[in-house]
């Protein structure tokens, strides 16, 4: 019987880029944050051998580039296991987007394959397995609200962040991260070459504040935190908001994908004037969100950006309970 497996996408709550490694990758670190907005995958293990992957939009490869073919060779070896891999797409989220869309689809296939074979990798052997495919999908193992660090791939568990309701704007421009990481480096170079010893400052000095920031949330998730109020969870939600702003947590890339697209720099204006607490990038973009106070907010928010030619949804922050809970069926 086919397996149904919901694919959940993810925002970034700030993205610090660090110095680039030896093996090519910059140090990163981010806050992942699952949402509801998802795709829906079928996948079925039948006799045969092979990988078969259909999907509703055309722009899914439906070939070996496709990060759920490179998952699924990977978990039938892991498995010890043949048969033939039939994976459909049916595609909710942006291709391209900074929501882990094809991250996401990758994990949902792992799962479920295991679940249509009867067979369960060790967790550790699937955070491996996921990290070899690509940096985004360790993150999709575990849901929630996940800090991730090294080129993203080390993931660890955070205490959930309260409820968060999000306004969600996507618009029809594909952003490229290797592109994006590119135009870091040669901004990093460029400012480098005018004053070198400042920019090396400069960018020690901004790591640092990325570990500053991480420390800071995780202070406030555990609650040790002055000024955080001990009441419920709208009141922890709107204690997040305001930290966010005044501890300058903000996406690096939104320092160079702006400037080459300037009308993503405007919706996330248009979302701070349509009531959001904070607005970001999420990824490399091309996908803009707020954070708002309340449900109809967000939902009002989504509405009026639509109507202004931003096509917008008003989706919520799955807890890591809710993320597992809702995956299957």
């Amino acid at each position: 019987m086919p397996v149904l497996v919901r694919s959940f996408a993810k925002i970034n709550i700030g993205l610090k880029i660090g110095p680039r490694r030896r093996d090519g990758f910059h140090s990163l670190r981010t806050v992942y944050q699952t949402v509801a907005l998802h795709d829906r995958l079928r996948v079925e293990v039948t006799r045969g051998t092979g990988i078969e992957i259909r999907s509703n939009d055309p722009r899914v490869p439906l070939n070996e580039t496709n990060t759920c073919w490179r998952v699924a060779e990977r978990v039938m070896k892991a498995l010890k296991t043949r048969g033939r891999v039939v994976i459909n797409i049916e595609k909710g989220l942006p291709i391209q987007g900074g929501l882990g869309g094809a991250s996401s689809n990758a994990v949902a296939t792992l799962l479920a394959i295991e679940r249509a074979v009867g067979k369960k990798l060790p967790q550790q052997e699937r955070l491996r397995l996921a990290a070899e495919v690509g940096s985004d999908l360790p993150l999709f193992l575990i849901g929630g609200t996940v800090l991730g660090v090294g080129r993203g791939e080390e993931v660890y568990p955070m205490e959930d962040l309260p409820a968060l309701d999000c306004a969600i704007v996507t618009l029809e421009i594909g952003v490229s991260t290797p592109q994006a990481f590119a135009d870091w480096d040669a901004r990093q170079q460029e400012a480098a070459s005018r004053k070198q010893e400042a920019d090396q400052l400069t960018a020690t000095t901004s790591f640092a504040t990325l570990d500053c920031s991480s420390h800071a949330m995780s202070a406030w998730l555990s609650g040790s935190s002055t000024g955080v109020p001990a009441k419920g969870s709208g009141d922890r939600a709107e204690a997040l908001l305001l930290d966010l702003v005044h501890a300058g947590i903000e996406n690096d890339f939104e320092s160079v994908v702006f400037p080459q697209h300037p009308e993503l720099c405007e919706v996330k204006r248009a979302l701070e004037r349509a009531g959001a607490r904070y607005a970001s990038l999420s990824g490399s973009g091309s996908t803009v969100y707020g954070l708002f106070r309340s449900r109809e907010l967000a939902r009002k928010a989504a509405k009026r950006l639509t109507a202004e030619g931003m096509p917008a949804v008003a989706t919520r922050a799955l807890t890591r309970r809710e993320y597992w809970k809702r995956i299957f069926g």
